[in-house]
């Protein structure tokens, strides 16, 4: 198959990118490296089924792809430091990026996926995360420019899913880790081992109680991949593991895991920091037999190995 993945030189989409290409397909990235990094492609650039677009998504394609087969719309900057400094850009991405990449894959029946978010739930009164749940979301806060512009993603595929019926997936990604994320996004996996290595303190947000489900990558790239597959509309779909793990007890095991010198220090709580994060992944195991193996321990053994060697 063609298969198309916007944001492809990004954390994810370079996984999901090298994946398909081993899987056979025709790759074709499309990324203007906002957050992406040429250095993700660099395993896989010179592959003869490989084709890199450098292009920004908000605005229309200036070359002809060809046909395409499926399409993963993953552009989108998803980080702490993104919603600060490119606003802007993060809430265009999910709104024009979006609709340009539906039209394509409406214009070729291909089928598509959009990768959206946790963040869809906010600070969540509802737990674990069902599907089901609307979200408690603050519209105006410092992270709405990714929380409201992935809801507005999400309807928006919806919409054109009910008019044009091509295949759709949309797919709720919860805290997802491993090689190949930035040094330096704010996200806190990245920022302990970063600290831990240079043994100084690992800041802890609050008490440091609040919770999160840590997915290892290869583990989300399987379950995209299914979803991407499953021939049955589902609507959202959570992907992510279901195992919760406290702030605390993660700087703990990173500087257990690094042979660390450092302190645990406690700052001020953000706003709108979720106090707990944890998906029901029912529907995922049971239309897509998806199974998140891979345990914390064991995928921050290789995600900090990854980052000592870069």
């Amino acid at each position: 198959m063609r298969i198309v993945v916007t944001g492809g030189a990004g954390f994810i989409g370079s996984h999901i990118c090298e994946k398909l290409l081993q899987e056979s397909h025709d790759v074709i990235c499309i990324d203007n490296f906002i957050s992406g990094s040429a250095g993700n492609l660099h395993t896989f650039q010179n592959h003869p089924h490989f084709t890199l677009v450098e292009h920004d998504v908000t605005v229309p394609l200036k070359q002809d792809i060809g046909k395409v087969d499926q399409v993963y719309h993953l552009a989108c900057p998803a980080s702490p430091v993104d919603y600060k400094e490119i606003p802007l850009q993060t809430l265009w991405t999910s709104a024009a990026g979006t609709k340009l990449m539906l039209e394509l894959a409406n214009k070729n029946n291909a089928a598509f996926l959009l990768a959206s978010t946790s963040e869809i739930y906010g600070d969540p009164k509802v737990h674990p995360q069902t599907e089901s749940y609307w979200g408690n979301v603050n519209p105006v806060g410092e992270r709405s420019c990714y929380s409201e512009g992935k809801r507005f993603a999400e309807s928006l595929a919806v919409n054109y899913y009910r008019n044009f019926r091509f295949p759709l997936q949309i797919v709720r990604i919860f805290n997802t880790y491993g090689p190949r994320m930035r040094k330096h996004d704010g996200r806190v996996i990245p920022s302990f081992i970063q600290s831990a290595f240079m043994n100084e303190p690992l800041s802890v947000y609050g008490d440091g109680k609040q919770t999160r489900s840590f997915c290892y990558v290869d583990n989300m790239v399987d379950g995209l991949i299914s979803a991407m597959n499953c021939k049955e509309y589902l609507g959202p779909v959570n992907i992510g593991r279901d195992e919760e793990t406290s702030i605390l007890e993660l700087a703990e095991t990173i500087i257990r895991l690094t042979g660390s010198s450092s302190i645990i220090s406690k700052v001020p709580l953000p706003e709108d920091d979720p106090q707990k994060r944890r998906p029901n992944i029912s529907l995922a195991r049971e239309k897509l037999g998806f199974n998140a193996g891979i345990g914390l321990e064991e995928g921050l053994k290789k995600t900090i190995e990854y980052f000592r060697k870069n």
